[in-house]
Order: structure tokens, then sequence, then C-alpha cells
């Protein structure tokens, strides 16, 4: 008894050693935002601000278009998450519940697509969008998105679908339902927590993305936050680290607030029933 409680206080350190670990470049980042120039200069530092300020944030929405950046990176995300969980949902159903060789191939080429580097694919997919007339326009950077994300997301659901008893299908079947009805009244449902969990995939990817973006997107009203941070570097290389701190906080308040929102349907969704009545 004794071991195994030692076993798991040892757990429990080693997780709060982590939180930490992970905790502080986000605190570290906050304590910078709100420093003034006198102190961000300082050779002895401080996690807190002696005379916290504003400045920085004033100053960065006055260097840079951060508010319209910020609704284009919005904008973008969302859609690239929406349309990658609708495309992936339903072939991730067809892979998982048919398996073949063309099926186990395709798994096998997700998988190997994910190592492809950027640099390997950003030309054709650059004269791909010229043709399209999508260069510099938002629609175009929300279909790469989708293309990139959308193997590891049709990866991530099939997972989650084979988890998911095939006798519930066939209780359905026995019922009357037809294929179309049992994966929307019972596949779908208990496919929930998976869905969220792409698309919140999807949506990180798509709203941290730098290079794509920085090729596609030439006008500043259509760029994306990355975009605009990159912006607080000089050309020598130096940053404008304040408003540069404050600008990055901003940026990650989003992606806090829509993982918050959802994290509950993520836990609360695995709970929910896989019962029939």
């Amino acid at each position: 008894m004794r071991t195994r409680k030692s076993a798991r206080a040892a757990q429990y350190v080693a997780l709060l050693a982590y939180l930490v670990f992970l905790a502080f470049p986000f605190l570290w980042l906050i304590s910078t935002a709100f420093k003034p120039a006198k102190e961000l200069g300082s050779l002895d530092p401080t996690w807190i601000p002696k005379d916290p300020t504003l400045q920085n944030f004033r100053q960065a929405f006055d260097e840079q278009p951060l508010l319209q950046a910020g609704l284009n990176s919005l904008l973008v995300a969302l859609s690239a998450a929406l349309v990658a969980v609708v495309i992936a949902t339903p072939m991730a159903y067809v892979m998982a519940r048919h398996q073949s060789r063309l099926s186990k191939a395709a798994t096998g080429w997700v998988v190997v697509s994910q190592a492809f580097p950027f640099v390997l694919i950003i030309i054709p997919l650059f004269l791909i969008l010229k043709n399209l007339h999508l260069i510099n326009a938002l629609p175009g950077l929300v279909l790469v998105y989708v293309v990139w994300s959308l193997p590891f997301a049709l990866w991530m659901l099939v997972g989650y679908v084979r988890a998911v008893p095939a006798e519930l299908e066939e209780a359905a079947a026995v019922d009357g339902a037809g294929r179309m009805r049992t994966f929307v009244s019972v596949v779908a449902p208990l496919l929930a927590p998976g869905v969220v969990a792409t698309a919140m995939f999807a949506f990180i990817t798509a709203w941290n993305e730098f290079f794509f973006a920085l090729v596609l997107l030439k006008t500043p009203e259509k760029q994306t936050l990355p975009v605009i941070l990159n912006r607080f570097i000089g050309t020598e290389g130096v940053a404008d680290l304040g408003p540069l701190a404050a600008a990055a906080f901003l940026a990650t308040i989003p992606s806090l607030v829509i993982f918050s929102i959802i994290q509950k349907r993520i836990t609360g969704g695995m709970l929910a029933g896989a019962v029939k009545s």
C-alpha cells in the first residue's frame, strides 16, 4: 500500500513539474507584455513587472493592424476546421468499416503525407492557386489548410470510428435503419468527442500556421496574425520585444477561449450513451 501511494505521489510531482514546464513560456510572455521599456532592458529581470503598463498593447495596435489580422485568422481557422471535419468524418467511417487493401494503402499514405516539408509543395501549390485566381485571397488559404490538415484529421477519426462497437450498427439494422440513418443517428453522436478534438486540431494548425500565409497573402489587410507578428522584428533581426509580447499574448487568447469552451464537450461526449433503448 505504501509503495502504491509513493508511486502515485511521484506521478503527481512529475505531472506538476510538466505543467510548470509548459506554463513557463506563457507566464513569461504575460510578464513581458506588461513591462515598460526600462524593465525590458534590465540585466536583472523579474517575474512580476515593477511598474506594469499597457503601453506595449497600445503601441502594438498603433503599429500593426492586429484587429483585422485577428479577424482574418479566426475566419480562416474556423472555416478550415469546419470543412476538414465535414469531409473527413464520412471518409473515416467508410475507411474504418470497409477494410480493404485500398483503405489500408490510403491510411499509409495519410501517415506518409505528413512527413512532406512545406517547401516541397509550395511552388506547385502557388501555381495551382494562381490559375484558380486564389492568390492573396482568404478562400485560397482556407483551401490550403483544409488539404494540409485533412490527412491527419482523417487518421484521427478512423481511430474513433473503430472504437464504436459494430454491434450498435447491427442492432440499428435489425430495427430497419438504413446505412445513412445508422450513421447519423447511432455513429455520429458517439463520434462527437472525436470530431471536436479533430476540429480543434485543424483550428490550431490553421491559427498558428505562418509559411503558407506569408507566401500566399500579399496585402496587409488580408494577412493573418502570424504574418503580422513577424513585422515586429526589424530588418536587422532585432525584435520590438514589448509590443511583440503584447501582440503574441493577444494572439493566444482566442485558442485558449475556444479550447476552454469545447473541452467539456470532449470529456462530456465520452460519457454520452451507447445505450440502445
